[in-house]
């Protein structure tokens, strides 16, 4: 979610294109959503505060190749929008799969960030 938000962040300061913007709102709704879980299982917050930053090496990769794609023209920028869409709607299906029938609260959130992203993906689409 923070991947999602940050990138949207720079697309949206870089071509005032006012879907980013929007969806980076909904992306820090969503942040809050997952660090609720996390605190109710006692689980620290990973994220860095500084948008662009991130603990996991994997993440600023893809963070630093989607900014690169996205800031090639406004069209590379919709692009990466579906694509960080797509893969969260990827990852959310495989976690939800394997949660434990116990843990209602986590498919909960789940469940919610999955709807989010697929509207999203609708959205990033249609611009296309």
């Amino acid at each position: 979610e923070k991947l999602a938000h940050d990138v949207y962040q720079v697309l949206f300061d870089a071509w005032g294109l006012r879907t980013f913007n929007n969806i980076k709102n909904s992306e820090s709704t969503h942040q809050q959503m997952v660090l609720a879980v996390l605190e109710s299982r006692g689980i620290a917050d990973p994220r860095k505060s500084r948008v662009g930053e991130f603990t996991n090496p994997d993440l600023q990769e893809l963070y630093n190749q989607l900014i690169s794609q996205g800031s090639q023209s406004q069209t590379e920028a919709y692009k990466v929008g579906v694509a960080i869409e797509e893969l969260d709607i990827k990852d959310l299906k495989e976690m939800i799969n394997v949660l434990d029938s116990k843990d209602t609260d986590v498919s909960g959130v789940f469940e919610s960030l999955l709807n989010g992203s697929e509207n999203h993906l609708r959205a990033f689409s249609q611009k296309l």
